[in-house]
């Protein structure tokens, strides 16, 4: 046993399985790392149908039955409100950024109808709606996207996978080099109707993302959990101030990304405020508070206490 654990603490990324640069993935049987343990940490949560009037339709803005007060009419989803502004770094290199400073990447979300019209083949879509995980796919062409959804890769229609959720196109999120066009609808195609075992992925997005750029860090066990953290997630909690939590795999730093997306900027900024007690920097300075999370322990949507304990430096 000591030999194998000593080969194993030697292995070289040259030794973990990784997607072909085509885009083809070769992958067969197990792999080193690989727990098999799933998390459908966006299926379980099903978008609540907007209120409906007597006739089922809603459009009188009445409760069923039609005798009482109208309803309010729903608040726009407003990114700015609900969503965490957040960068992702391996190491010094910046892989992932959600900006909503002028002249980042536009987080403008839209009616699935009108959605259709701004996508192209090869592109991610992200579905979001307060207090749901957001919800990723790839569109195919012909109006239809290939995605993740309750532990299996499903071919829908984009009106569909929406569930009636706004979206937008997010090809500019991640920084990595994507695939061709036709190389990302390949890699998404292939794996429809796989299932349970057979999915190396433990999310939508993550699924989505490996479609685009290839990358096994978007994979289960896709890397190696050895020595220093070199993911960071930088919440920006306001212009001057930040937080940063360090993981060892992107797999791990995306679980926790999600979490945030899922409770809400108001409940992140709650949870950081509760456990972390900054004192104020001076006018000019910026912050930045660090917390490690336990090694080899991916995120969970409820974490213990101690596990947001933080050293400010």
């Amino acid at each position: 046993m000591g030999n194998q654990v000593e080969k194993l603490t030697h292995l070289s990324y040259k030794e973990v399985p990784t997607a072909d640069p085509t885009g083809v993935d070769r992958d067969d049987g197990p792999r080193i790392g690989v727990s098999y343990i799933f998390s459908n940490d966006d299926e379980d949560v099903e978008p609540q149908p907007p209120p409906q009037g007597p006739d089922g339709g809603g459009g009188d803005g009445l409760p069923d039955g039609g005798d009482g007060p109208p309803l309010p009419p729903p608040q726009p989803y407003d990114p700015r409100l609900h969503e965490v502004e957040c960068s992702v770094f391996y190491r010094d290199e910046c892989i992932y950024q959600k900006s909503f400073a002028p002249g980042s990447a536009a987080l403008s979300t839209y009616t699935p109808e009108n959605l259709l019209n701004k996508c192209r083949p090869g592109d991610l879509v992200e579905f979001v709606s307060q207090a749901q995980y957001p919800h990723w796919a790839v569109y195919v062409g012909n109006f239809q996207v290939v995605h993740l959804h309750r532990l299996e890769v499903s071919n829908s229609f984009l009106t569909d996978a929406s569930q009636g959720r706004r979206g937008r196109v997010v090809n500019d999120l991640y920084r990595y080099k994507p695939l061709s066009p036709g190389a990302v609808v390949r890699n998404a195609l292939a794996h429809v109707g796989a299932k349970e075992r057979e999915l190396s992925w433990r999310n939508s997005e993550s699924f989505a993302a490996w479609c685009r750029y290839g990358k096994r860090e978007f994979k289960i066990g896709g890397e190696l959990r050895i020595g220093k953290q070199p993911y960071r997630l930088q919440i920006q909690l306001s212009a001057q101030r930040s937080h940063t939590l360090e993981f060892q795999s992107l797999e791990d730093l995306i679980m926790e990304k999600r979490r945030n997306d899922q409770i809400g900027r108001a409940a992140v900024l709650q949870e950081l405020a509760t456990h972390l007690h900054p004192a104020e920097p001076d006018e000019g300075d910026s912050y930045s508070a660090r917390t490690t999370p336990p090694p080899g322990r991916p995120p969970a949507p409820a974490r213990e206490e101690e596990a947001r304990q933080a050293a400010v430096h």
